[in-house]
């Protein structure tokens, strides 16, 4: 393990042999905890934020994950074999540090965008022609509980690298010529020896594209893409998890010199709701009732998702009782089926009583005997060697 970088399992607070939902449930709640939307200007915590993502990204793929406990960190050193066919959403990342490879803002109001690199860098992954696909981005966005319950569509805004307009991607003004390299002869890398090693480097002089431009493009100074922003629409289908990953196809960054874009992958965090706890499909709500209708029974309206509800109290209900409207919780990711709503009834006592109200309980307290308080009579009995 590398001297600067921490255990993942650590990172996340959970043991070695953490189940698929422990290592989700570890994620979520430090995610929220330290995303910089919630500490904004806290550097420590953006590192926080960004160290989460990659120990989660790597202990969530069962591949990366067999490889780390067999290697630690050097599992995924430069140079090193990785486990076979790791991308993320089928991306296809040959190198996972590059999965992790972060640039911030640019302008970016409060929202990380994040970079993917290692698909487009080096003339290894080019073309003859001196063209690179385009690396992949991260987007971390936030959504509401109701957004995600019911779906949506987001636009988001980034700044990223697109295609020059004056040149069309090319990187060469009307007329100029390619010439291969002469320091790398089109390899895009340079070899140096020290010592015993042999380092590989991008070319300095063509940047790792393997050929020259007689006449580069004077707008993107010969690489193709320029710097700006772009807005982006992301469908967020219904009863999506937090931590989720949604791919957008060929929306990453320009190629170099006209090469394919990369994707972009929008990572979805779900704010914390106010009334209800998710876990997986169902949700969790707490609901205060009065004493005398928990007593006596009645009905009492509780809030769903969907509006409010009418939950039956059954007389002589006691605090803490959980009641399941089913149906009335998460939809399931693409299905029709809806998991529940859990309601705990909190029976509420009054805090202020006037003289008659005062009387008329004091009159109620002599006409209950231990027959109508099971559960005191029931601590009592277990405790009597206490009290005796």
């Amino acid at each position: 393990m590398t001297a600067d970088k921490r255990d993942y399992y650590e990172v996340l607070g959970v043991s070695r042999n953490a189940s698929t939902d422990d290592l989700k449930k570890a994620y979520r709640k430090l995610a929220v905890k330290f995303h910089p939307d919630k500490n904004p200007g806290d550097k420590s915590a953006e590192e926080k934020f960004k160290e989460l993502g990659e120990a989660y990204d790597i202990l969530m793929d069962p591949d990366k994950r067999a490889a780390y406990d067999r290697m630690g960190h050097a599992a995924f050193a430069q140079g090193t074999a990785g486990p076979a066919g790791g991308g993320m959403g089928g991306g296809g990342f040959h190198d996972p540090f590059d999965l992790f490879r972060e640039v911030f803002g640019q302008g970016g109001g409060g929202i990380f965008e994040q970079m993917f690199g290692g698909m487009g860098g080096g003339g290894a992954s080019g073309g003859s022609d001196g063209r690179q696909r385009g690396s992949d981005l991260r987007y971390d966005l936030q959504i509401r509980l109701e957004e995600a319950a019911f779906g949506c569509e987001k636009e988001i805004e980034l700044g990223k690298l697109d295609a020059c307009g004056k040149c069309g991607g090319s990187g060469a003004e009307a007329g100029s010529k390619t010439t291969t390299c002469p320091t790398c002869r089109g390899r895009g890398q340079v070899i140096s020896s020290r010592g015993f090693f042999q380092v590989a480097q991008t070319c300095p002089r063509c940047r790792g594209a393997g050929q020259i431009i007689s006449n580069p493009c004077k707008a993107c100074g010969g690489e193709g893409r320029v710097q700006n922003r772009s807005r982006i629409k992301i469908k967020i289908p219904a009863g999506i998890e937090d931590g989720s990953r949604l791919r957008s196809s060929r929306n990453g960054e320009a190629g170099l010199r006209g090469g394919p874009p990369g994707d972009l992958y929008v990572v979805i965090h779900i704010k914390e709701h106010e009334v209800f706890e998710r876990e997986e499909e169902n949700l969790f709500c707490e609901v205060p009732v009065r004493f005398t209708t928990a007593a006596l029974g009645g009905e009492v309206n509780v809030p769903t998702l969907e509006g409010k509800a009418a939950l039956k109290i059954p007389a002589g209900t006691q605090s803490g009782t959980v009641f399941k409207l089913r149906g009335k919780g998460m939809p399931l990711l693409n299905s029709s089926v809806h998991g529940d709503l859990l309601v705990r009834v909190l029976v509420e006592v009054p805090s202020k009583l006037n003289a008659e109200a005062r009387k008329k309980l004091e009159e109620f307290a002599g006409l209950c005997g231990d027959e109508n308080t099971p559960l005191h009579k029931s601590f009592f009995e277990k405790a009597k060697e206490w009290f005796s």
